[in-house]
């Protein structure tokens, strides 16, 4: 049955609210299943028999698949507007994670990684298209932020849970088993979002969204693709804690809860600031990423935590800003397709990233602090471009106003 369209303007925001207070709850669920399972995998495939580089492969191939397939899936919802089938879908491959408490072999536990990498692949276009429309009402920024803090919670929860059960069982599968039961909430929240608004386009209103404004898309992915190639991945940071033994086993999980924790306020911080001051926040981003690789590849378990919290606090930092900045820049009809090229971008870089520093790891930490600093200079660069794009932008459709 299609919703009523709303009858005030206050109306329309509690609308929006709703939904991305509801698409928030699915998140938190979601995210409490995936991240609770990826605290972990950089030790649960060493223990399997995989190496520092496998790890490193592993975490990338699963982000690269992850976030190239959102081109070809951002393309789907795009033409046929079927958002609420294809997030089911997406969040329904989140199943792959309690089968890793059978996976016998490092070959098995990485295809079950991917295919949770795939399942977000399938739904994460779809629903930032939806929170594209939501958050017309209530601020882009704030939006999204609020968006990425719920999800956050749930990736705090999630390594809590496995940190509860390694320190319990000394295993990883009674943590992998537990991990599957919010998935009914993945199930509740997603149905009574799609009953409260099937059709989330009417949300942003007939005229609104329907002009491109992206200050030139080749800076724009150029800055996305360098800053997060230099951006470490957390398997790869817990593979450092396990191998060199700088904290227990049952620890590690706690640092990533720790870090998430932060990228929570940061999120909510940084979605305000967007609203305020735009892109510019990004430009934290490379800072972050250093700052993250000299610290959490210490030996010593002080600066790991520091270099914990400050991956959080990127990780706060740059989807919120992306994923807003595209829906106040892009039209309506170019939205779906926008998100998912920009995500395959932002994949693409976290697999090569990943992969570089996971080889880069048994030459030496100093080359990754190397590779990372000359990266993110590049990004910087990028970003330049990206500003001076904005400006010509800018001008052309000031003198188009004026010669007609």
């Amino acid at each position: 049955m299609p919703d009523p369209p709303p009858e005030t303007r206050q109306d329309l925001r509690d609308l929006s609210i709703r939904l991305i207070l509801l698409l928030g709850a699915a998140s938190l669920c979601g995210s409490l299943v995936s991240n609770g399972a990826r605290s972990v995998t950089g030790p649960y495939i060493l223990l399997l028999g995989g190496s520092a580089a496998i790890v490193g492969l592993v975490a990338g191939a699963g982000e690269f698949i992850g976030y190239a397939l959102r081109s070809a899936t951002g393309i789907y919802v795009g033409k046929n507007h079927r958002y609420w089938k294809a997030a089911t879908a997406g969040y329904g491959l989140l199943a792959a994670i309690p089968l890793l408490a059978v996976a016998g072999r490092w070959e098995t536990a990485a295809a079950l990684i991917v295919a949770e990498r795939i399942g977000k692949a399938v739904r994460t276009p779809a629903r930032d298209t939806i929170l594209s429309h939501a958050t017309t009402a209530v601020g882009r920024g704030w939006g999204f932020g609020v968006h990425k803090a719920l999800d956050q919670v749930g990736a705090v929860a999630g390594p809590l849970v496995m940190a509860a059960a390694l320190a319990v069982t000394g295993g990883y599968g009674v943590g992998f088993l537990l991990l599957g039961i919010p998935l009914a909430g993945v199930a509740v929240a997603l149905f009574l979002a799609q009953s409260e608004v099937p059709r989330p386009g009417r949300l942003e209103g007939e005229g609104e969204g329907n002009r491109d404004n992206l200050p030139g898309i080749v800076p724009y992915a150029a800055f996305v693709f360098l800053g997060m190639a230099g951006f470490a991945s957390f398997p790869l940071i817990s593979f450092h804690l396990k191998a060199q033994s700088i904290v227990p086993d049952a620890a590690i999980p706690l640092f990533y809860a720790a870090a998430m924790t932060v990228s929570v306020a940061v999120a909510l911080l940084v979605g305000r600031a967007f609203d305020r001051i735009g892109t510019h926040v990004l430009l934290t981003i490379p800072a972050l990423s250093i700052a993250t690789v000299a610290l959490a590849f210490s030996p010593e378990p002080g600066a790991a935590v520091a270099g914990s919290l400050v991956w959080g606090a990127g990780i706060g930092i740059f989807e919120p800003v992306l994923r807003a900045s595209i829906a106040e820049s892009t039209a309506l009809d170019r939205r779906g397709k926008v998100y998912g090229s920009v995500s395959a971008v932002f994949g693409t870089a976290w697999f090569v990233g990943s992969a570089v520093m996971g080889v880069l790891y048994d030459v030496s930490i100093g080359h990754i602090v190397a590779y990372v600093v000359i990266v993110e200079a590049a990004a910087i660069a990028a970003y330049l471009w990206m500003c001076r794009s904005r400006i010509v932008v800018r001008l052309q459709e000031g003198l188009g106003e004026i010669i007609p």
